[in-house]
């Protein structure tokens, strides 16, 4: 199989070199990557792309592609035009729970692979102020799941597999955390507003924020791998 590995944080960012590395780990023997990420940080552009102008693509290594665009972008540029067989995303540098896939340019990669029919996987790492935020764990906590959607894409599977994994914020020195398998929480965020001076200004404790037992936001913060399946079903 030939996977496309894309995020919205940059073709730089430590979490996609983390990606690269679980999937090297995970993955079978004759399995093959292709990169192209952004050209520089993308986050929260959600699914945003570059129109009224050609898209500068650099290749910086073997299969490495940095794109002077989005997330989307990136997906539109190689994953219909390479063969590949299917798209992940990421590692985010923070989370993407609940409502924030509205948001997440690294989800909306894989939302736009998948609506092409093309497999695809978010991942990202929520992060907390008091614990290290290291790499080197990834591939190990990521293992498991990378094998599942390995099979998964393989096989002929309607709706085309769409899937948000969250990695939590716990000691990446201790035990691998659970996966659990949860549907994403629909409750928003409790922003504070504040109008001064023509400036409106948004206020909210991530950490603090609404959620619904049992769901994405709940289980990750209770220091658990979430992995919720979506689907994509288009017609």
């Amino acid at each position: 199989m030939k996977f496309l590995l894309t995020n919205d944080d940059g073709i730089d960012a430590p979490g996609l070199a983390a990606l690269i590395e679980s999937v090297r780990a995970a993955l079978s023997p004759g399995d093959s990557i292709l990169v192209a990420a952004p050209d520089r940080g993308r986050s929260e552009c959600g699914h945003s792309v570059t129109t009224g102008r050609g898209l500068m693509t650099k290749r910086v290594d073997v299969d490495h592609y940095s794109v002077d665009g989005t997330p989307v972008d990136c997906v539109r540029a190689f994953a219909m035009s390479h063969g590949i067989d299917a798209v992940l995303s990421g590692v985010n540098a923070g989370a993407n729970l609940g409502v924030d896939l509205l948001v997440s340019g690294t989800f909306a990669a894989a939302r736009e692979a998948a609506s092409h029919g093309i497999p695809a996987m978010a991942i990202s790492h929520y992060r907390r102020p008091d614990m290290k935020k290291t790499w080197l764990h990834v591939p190990t906590w990521t293992r498991e799941i990378l094998g599942e959607f390995r099979q998964t894409a393989r096989e002929t599977v309607h709706p085309t597999p769409l899937w948000n994994v969250n990695l939590p914020a716990v000691d990446p020195d201790g035990p691998v955390p659970e996966i659990v398998q949860c549907e994403v929480d629909v409750r928003p965020h409790a922003r504070e507003v504040t109008h001064a001076d023509g400036a409106v200004t948004f206020g909210m404790n991530f950490q603090a924020r609404p959620r619904e037992p049992g769901r994405d936001v709940d289980q990750c913060f209770a220091g658990k791998i979430t992995l919720s399946r979506l689907g994509f079903t288009v017609g």
